[in-house]
């Protein structure tokens, strides 16, 4: 199995309540998901934290795909009362293992060969790299590098509209016209 670095996107910002929900839950006790939580008062700091980055979790999950570890991670956010996933996003840091993820060791292994893009940063003996910057190197190398992982776009598009429908009174009939398959989930 391989793990998967992601960022979550959550519908809101954790309130108190649900980040003491979170960090008791046996879903999350293993780290891979974190979250940060902002103040209660932000108006007494005279920095306030980004909301869309209150919104973000930071998932480092082992599954056999992307997109098994992106649905892991939105199942379990729904543990959380009133909290749901509504997209998904890569960074552009990366590390070698990550990048080698995104574009399939066959392309990088070869790949790290002259010209190839230098690490922008360190940290404990880590080296952390420009994923733009590397699926650059490797189109000009003549290799098909995609911009987004299938798996990140379906898995991304999925959750968008799932986060659309939520609420709404879609006839199946309408969703099966759109192409949308009649799915259903004993989890849901």
């Amino acid at each position: 199995m391989s793990e998967w670095s992601f960022t979550l996107l959550v519908d809101q910002p954790l309130t108190p309540e649900q980040a003491d929900v979170f960090d008791h839950c046996d879903a999350f006790a293993d780290g891979s998901v974190s979250y940060t939580l902002g103040p209660e008062n932000p108006e007494d700091y005279p920095h306030r934290p980004d909301p869309d980055k209150l919104r973000e979790l930071s998932c480092d999950i082992e599954a056999p795909t992307l997109l098994d570890a992106v649905a892991q991670v939105a199942r379990d956010i729904r543990l959380i009362p009133g909290l749901r996933a509504v997209g998904v996003r890569y960074g552009d840091t990366v590390t070698l293992a990550e990048a080698a993820q995104r574009c399939g060791p066959e392309l990088f292994e070869p790949a790290r060969r002259h010209g190839f893009p230098e690490p922008e940063a360190s940290s404990g003996g880590t080296e952390f790299y420009s994923w733009r910057e590397i699926a650059a190197w490797l189109t000009r190398a003549g290799h098909v590098v995609p911009e987004e992982p299938r798996d990140l776009l379906i898995a991304d598009r999925a959750l968008r509209l799932a986060d659309a429908l939520e609420g709404t009174d879609v006839p199946p009939g309408t969703l099966c016209s759109l192409g949308l398959p009649r799915i259903r989930c004993s989890g849901c």
